[in-house]
């Protein structure tokens, strides 16, 4: 049985077809659900009507939103590192 499966998403009232692998059904449909989400978000609350604009602006949306959560882990693993030294010296100064 393969693992790859074939599939149409609709974004921005085009057709893609892919090819993928169906553990990774559910969130590519959900990302396209959420591309065409913020597409109308956008429509509905400004004035731009150019698709290729709403597209450009939804992708910078997205790609803020995904650095700020990267910036995020990346500060709570360094103040991880930084708890585990401090228990290291007060660790060896306790000597």
């Amino acid at each position: 049985m393969s693992s790859t499966l074939s599939i149409k998403v609709n974004i921005a009232g085009r057709t893609y077809p892919l090819t993928i692998d169906r553990s990774e059904e559910e969130s590519i449909r959900k990302a396209a659900d959420a591309i065409n989400k913020n597409i109308k978000d956008l429509q509905s609350n400004y004035a731009v009507r150019d698709m290729q604009d709403l597209i450009a602006m939804t992708s910078l949306q997205f790609s803020t939103d995904l650095l700020k959560q990267t910036k995020s882990v990346e500060q709570e693993q360094e103040q991880l590192e930084i708890i585990a030294l401090d228990n290291e010296i007060k660790s060896f100064l306790n000597q």
